[in-house]
């Protein structure tokens, strides 16, 4: 889904406020208007406008949730609101049904203005059942409203989780804006005609939730009702049931007495630039990206890769674009993709491997190898919850220690992470730049926060798009001292340090490979003591070297005195809490790490220039671990490690309280 922007950006300095509470919770939004309008029944009805709305779908993970989630959230993205998204859903296939454990949500923050995460708390809770309602309760601020499936909170459901009493009876919702709808026998009235089995129209019901809240927050329709028809278009039938219980929703709200307000955010078009955008999750954007850079590198693309979570996606996109060029196999084990990867990047394919954590260590003697062969290799890895197993569909930044350091010998590897869903496609750019330059393998750390989450995207023009062509080997490149012209495999660029890649089958070009140490030079095994120390220090000197921007630093006025420093997903919620500080007085300086090794040359200065380092991280301190050892900086660590995201509001409380210590 696209949209076209033509006003100029606007910096919005009141994004990212405190949750917005509907009428009757005390507190009134940033921004609301209301009038009154005709209803399908001859009534009036008044519509509210608003600047922003966070709203959460929560229900067993069979719902159909994520996909509710999903076509809200491009009905959003078409509309031209700005978003964020926060899909969280349990690891198993189909979790258990009515149970805490089984609980599968999609939380959408949408707005008029720029927005930087999913929102803290939600402003609309939709409970399926009663485990949704209890499992996301705790979340849910005073006054807020929550639509509740009430056909599912009979006596068992509830009691599976918990209930001893029925919530919707016993006043324990007194303090929110409870909306008791019949969902499932409303779906089944509504699908009647379609001669469809009890259990087959009751699959519907979250098309019926999803038709009330298009209804409710003024949502375009058409792309969903185009969508379920493409979707189910072998099954005719089904696709149009599917879309008479959107439009029965829709209805619903459009007649019940139940819903006296609709609400209207306007579209962001000053939040910005001029463009073409569409709303993209981070492993699609990542996914364009690779494509992008083997277009502009002039080179095929080759993905060697194993399913595993949160990473898969990258695999089933890649495998839809054949006609870029582009080669996917999946293969047996880890082990194997890495090495079917790596093979390809010796005959000169822009090569990719994707995993998670536990892949990685599966991978990480083959990594070595690329170090060793000084062969383009970008290893993407999808971080997760851990260790082992650990959380599979919840998000964590805890493998950059075992990027920076997870292989035998001294492997050094480049280290570039992206902030954003939509900034996954220019780190794709930037991690193909450095592995197709100074030949070396290239660790891109996204994680489950930016790969399943989602915002808009401009797309960019073709001319906005990095040179990435590189040259080959053509023929000799060293002269003997009898003058005999030969090839060098480890003749070096003076300036990269980047030996020549050859690719197989060229006349003259003939080389040794493998893992035993090379010699300068010649690529000859060489087990001499002073080689192997030429040689890791070189290796070292070439990922030192690798030219990567300056950090930039968000100090408005230069009165800052604490620094907040962060790297990959941490960037929404550390900038929305910035703001947040800011906007009540205190400064605090920010800055943001897309390039983890080698770090930008002006870090050390940045950091000896404030008092006070705060490094939010989703692990134990690893980054902070590094920057303590590198540049001697008594960095504060705050962590988290929960498998979700860090909340604006949490993150201001932390840096407030370090600029008045």
């Amino acid at each position: 889904m696209t949209s076209q922007v033509s006003s100029p950006a606007e910096q919005a300095d009141s994004a990212e406020q405190p949750g917005f509470s509907p009428p009757g919770a005390g507190e009134e939004p940033s921004r609301l208007t209301g009038q009154r309008g005709p209803t399908a029944n001859g009534g009036s009805k008044e519509v509210r406008r608003l600047d922003r709305v966070i709203i959460r779908f929560a229900g067993d993970s069979g719902d159909g949730m994520q996909l509710t989630g999903d076509r809200f959230t491009s009905e959003t993205a078409s509309f031209g609101n700005d978003l964020s998204t926060l899909p969280n859903f349990p690891a198993e296939i189909r979790a258990p049904a009515g149970t805490l454990p089984g609980v599968s949500s999609f939380q959408l923050h949408f707005a008029d203005h720029d927005i930087l995460t999913p929102g803290d708390a939600p402003n609309v809770l939709v409970a399926m059942n009663p485990a949704a309602l209890k499992a996301n309760l705790a979340d849910v601020p005073r006054g807020a409203e929550i639509i509740v499936n009430t056909d599912e909170f009979t006596k068992r459901p509830m009691a599976k989780v918990g209930y001893d009493t029925n919530p919707l009876e016993d006043g324990s919702l007194d303090a929110y804006n409870v909306h008791p709808v019949p969902l499932t026998t409303l779906t089944i009235e509504a699908l009647k005609e379609f001669g469809l089995s009890r259990k087959e129209a009751e699959r519907s019901k979250n098309m019926f939730a999803l038709g009330l809240l298009s209804w409710m927050y003024h949502r375009p329709t058409e792309s969903t009702e185009a969508f379920l028809r493409k979707k189910f278009a072998k099954k005719p039938q089904i696709a149009e049931a599917n879309v008479a219980a959107f439009r029965a929703g829709w209805n619903f709200g459009e007649t019940t007495e139940d819903f006296a307000v609709s609400y209207e955010v306007a579209p962001a078009t000053a939040a910005f630039p001029p463009g073409t955008y569409r709303n993209i999750s981070g492993n699609l954007a990542l996914s364009y990206g690779l494509i992008a850079a083997s277009r502009q590198a002039d080179l095929p693309l080759y993905l060697g890769s194993y399913p595993i979570t949160p990473a898969s996606d990258i695999l089933h996109e890649l495998s839809r674009h054949k006609n870029f060029g582009v080669r996917t196999f999946q293969a047996e084990d880890e082990i194997a993709g890495i090495g079917a990867a790596l093979g390809a990047a010796f005959g000169g394919a822009l090569a990719v491997t994707t995993t998670s954590g536990p892949g990685v260590a599966l991978k990480s003697e083959t990594i070595g190898l690329a170090v060793s062969l000084e062969l383009p290799l970008l290893v993407v890895d999808i971080q997760r919850g851990g260790p082992s197993t650990g959380l599979p569909t919840k998000t964590e930044q805890a493998d950059l220690l075992q990027a920076m350091y997870g292989r035998n010998g001294e492997a050094p590897v480049p280290i570039v992470a992206p902030k954003t869903p939509a900034d996954c496609f220019d780190a794709a750019l930037d991690a193909a730049r450095i592995a197709l330059t100074y030949r070396t393998p290239v660790f891109l750390l996204s994680d489950g926060y930016l790969a399943n989450g989602s915002e808009p995207w401009r797309i960019p023009e073709m001319d906005e798009l990095p040179d990435l062509r590189v040259q080959f080997a053509a023929g000799p490149n060293h002269t003997l001292a009898d003058g005999t012209e030969v090839f060098w495999p480890y003749k070096r660029d003076p300036e990269t340090l980047a030996r020549p890649w050859a690719v197989p089958g060229t006349p003259g070009l003939e080389h040794r490979i493998g893992g035993i140490e090379k010699q300068d030079g010649t690529g000859n095994i060489s087990y001499d003591p002073a080689n192997h120390d030429f040689m890791v220090r070189t290796r070292q000197a070439k990922v030192d070297g690798i030219t990567v921007p300056e950090l930039a630093v968000d100090d408005p006025g230069g009165q800052a005195r604490t620094l907040v420093l962060g790297w990959g997903s941490t960037y929404g919620p550390i900038t929305a809490a910035v703001r947040r500080v800011r906007r009540e007085g205190g400064h605090i300086a920010q800055a943001h790490l897309r390039h983890l090794n080698p770090f930008p040359a002006n870090l050390g200065q940045i950091l000896g220039n404030y008092r006070r380092v705060v490094v939010p991280e989703m692990n134990l301190g690893q980054l902070a671990t590094l920057l303590r050892a590198r540049y001697l900086t008594d960095v504060r660590s705050y962590t988290q490690v929960s498998g979700m995201p860090f909340k604006a509001e949490q993150l201001a409380t932390v840096l407030k309280e370090a600029i008045d210590d």
